[in-house]
């Protein structure tokens, strides 16, 4: 993790979910590194969309991926730390599915609507921001 992620998830999980910059926009990826196979912890904005939530791997405009994009890959299967709408947390246990075409565009223009930096992040890269759909698993 990075000095700016492991403060953050503190924080995240220390105000049940409200964190001080970006309120209950955030979600926690428990993910397991591609490679290493052990637990990976990502904060991500989240989003409602049909029967769960979106994340886009805008890496705050880097030209390359974050990490969480090859271990989502490798490891769909992860737990999802979402904040509940008042107060605390709820983990659900999620499938991760990479959207392209018509479904990917449809979560693209969400992202437009409720973050006024995700347009700038695509002006500024020239690599296509990957977009998930985080399900939950059904019992």
């Amino acid at each position: 993790m990075s000095n700016w992620t492991d403060p953050a998830i503190g924080e995240f999980q220390r105000s049940g979910g409200n964190h001080p910059r970006f309120g209950r926009d955030l979600v926690l990826l428990h993910g397991i590194g591609a490679r290493s196979g052990t637990p990976r912890p990502h904060l991500t904005r989240g989003i409602a969309f049909r029967d769960g939530w979106v994340v886009a791997a805008t890496f705050g405009g880097n030209p390359k991926n974050p990490a969480w994009v090859n271990n989502l890959r490798a490891h769909p299967d992860i737990d999802l730390e979402v904040p509940l709408p008042r107060a605390g947390t709820k983990t659900y246990n999620v499938h991760a599915t990479e959207l392209a075409g018509p479904d990917r565009e449809e979560a693209r223009r969400l992202f437009h609507t409720v973050s006024p930096v995700f347009p700038q992040f695509e002006a500024s890269i020239t690599r296509l921001i990957p977009i998930f759909l985080l399900t939950p698993h059904t019992s």
